[in-house]
């Protein structure tokens, strides 16, 4: 038998194992979702939005519940967790109070008496979704699908059960029809099955650009729209021009919200090399006053990395890179403790092809390079194969037209890149396709339908 297990990464100790869902638990799951669509369809968006707040409002009432079975299970320092919490709510909420906006009927002039196009749902869409920000991630996805008239299968990463079980409870808690969400704790290689079965509709995918890859190619073989978040390597460029202060004190949290286990987090540091020193030296003082320790306790600002595999990973890219010439000015050494910590870790005189430049890092670990001018940084920016987030700091106007030329999918400036439920996000590139959240994701999982009403008109 599959054992779903999640392990405490402060510690190492397992701490929760789950069977995996057996071939007739995954049917009724399937089949409850397909039976469900025709009455959450027809619900009607108040029904829907009225669920969504429910949700929401249990989400804050366990706010200390939910936000600890993360910390366990990833290693999320505890106060992050609670604003995961919060932050679940809120998407819930976003699309509570704008979902029936985002998809109301759009009417087009045409030579028929009446044309317009109306949004209408797909059916059940299976979200595929990794361990690093579980209940976040979970409603990113189901929120806007939900709300669009869709049921949700969630098939969530197999260290997180209690999350994935959580999340489900949050629901049955406050009377969700039956099949309307349902968790799917099935093992990874049985996912390309439930991809291909007739009643899955579309898949929304977030997770490293290789898994991607092999859902995207699933999804494709059985002509099933995907939405693919994927990994990114993103820059950050700080010109001459630019608040230092300002900056290093953003990308020093950026560097190390959730560990620096972010797709979105800025990992590549590009300053143009009139700032350089004093730009390393503001986030060397910063990061090396932060508290790693016990996710438990509310003064620990770096919790542990989620794995034993991914800490070594990273540790590996740490190592090749100052292999190759870069300079560890703090940090790289993996401390004396239990569970998986990794210590902040700065890096500079990173070039091109180092693997702290070429890979995704995954955990708190700033990467420094140097450029000549504007026009050196933004090339450096562009050069890698992913495209999902960036941000440059600078003059407000002149960062304006920087973004344009940056290839990613969304650009901050002078500020920190995040997730907004009112704004779309998604990456080009090695990044994945498609968009969620805002107005694009609600799109992203309905019919566009045209209809044409006649007579003609000459």
């Amino acid at each position: 038998m599959t054992m779903l297990t999640a392990t405490d990464p402060s510690t190492g100790r397992v701490i929760r194992e789950q069977p995996a869902a057996t071939a007739p638990e995954v049917e009724q799951i399937l089949e409850s979702a397909e039976n469900a669509f025709p009455q959450w369809r027809a619900a009607g968006f108040a029904t829907r939005a009225g669920l969504l707040r429910d949700v929401a409002a249990e989400l804050r009432r366990g706010i200390e519940e939910y936000a600890l079975v993360m910390t366990e299970e990833m290693g999320k320092p505890i106060t992050e967790a609670r604003g995961e919490v919060q932050k679940a709510a809120w998407a819930a909420e976003h699309y509570a109070d704008h979902g029936e906006q985002y998809l109301a009927t759009e009417y087009v002039d045409s030579d028929a008496a009446s044309s317009y196009v109306q949004y209408l749902p797909l059916g059940p869409v299976l979200g595929v979704l990794p361990w690093n920000a579980p209940f976040w991630l979970a409603f990113r996805f189901c929120a806007p699908a939900l709300m669009a008239g869709n049921t949700c299968v969630m098939k969530h990463d197999p260290h997180v059960p209690g999350c994935a079980a959580a999340i489900a409870a949050a629901f049955r808690a406050v009377g969700a029809p039956e099949g309307v969400f349902a968790s799917l704790p099935v093992a990874t290689p049985d996912v390309a099955d439930v991809i291909r079965d007739r009643r899955i509709r579309a898949v929304s995918f977030t997770g490293s650009d290789r898994a991607g890859a092999a859902v995207a190619a699933v999804a494709a073989s059985e002509i099933k729209p995907a939405v693919l978040e994927l990994g990114g390597s993103d820059p950050s460029i700080v010109l001459a021009d630019a608040d230092i202060d300002a900056a290093a004190e953003v990308l020093t949290l950026s560097r190390i919200i959730n560990a620096g286990q972010s797709c979105i987090a800025a990992k590549r540091i590009i300053v143009e090399r009139s700032v350089h020193d004093e730009l390393v030296e503001a986030l060397r003082s910063r990061l090396a006053a932060l508290q790693m320790g016990d996710p438990r306790l509310e003064s620990t600002q770096i919790g542990p990395i989620a794995r034993a595999d991914l800490r070594d990973n990273l540790h590996r890219q740490v190592v090749e890179t100052i292999a190759a010439g870069a300079t560890c000015v703090l940090g790289g050494r993996i401390p004396d403790l239990p569970g998986y910590f990794y210590p902040p870790t700065l890096l500079d005189g990173v070039r091109p092809g180092m693997a702290a430049c070429a890979e995704e890092t995954f955990g708190p670990v700033a990467a420094v390079m140097t450029a000549v001018d504007a026009e050196h940084a933004v090339d450096l920016a562009n050069a890698t194969p992913y495209g999902l987030a960036a941000s440059v700091w600078t003059e407000a106007a002149r960062g304006e037209r920087i973004a344009r030329d940056l290839e990613a999918g969304q650009v901050s400036v002078n500020g920190i890149v995040k997730t907004d439920p009112r704004l779309p996000s998604g990456g080009i590139k090695r990044s994945g396709y498609g968009r969620e959240l805002g107005r694009a994701g609600i799109h992203e999982f309905v019919n566009a339908q045209q209809v044409w009403v006649g007579p003609k008109r000459e």
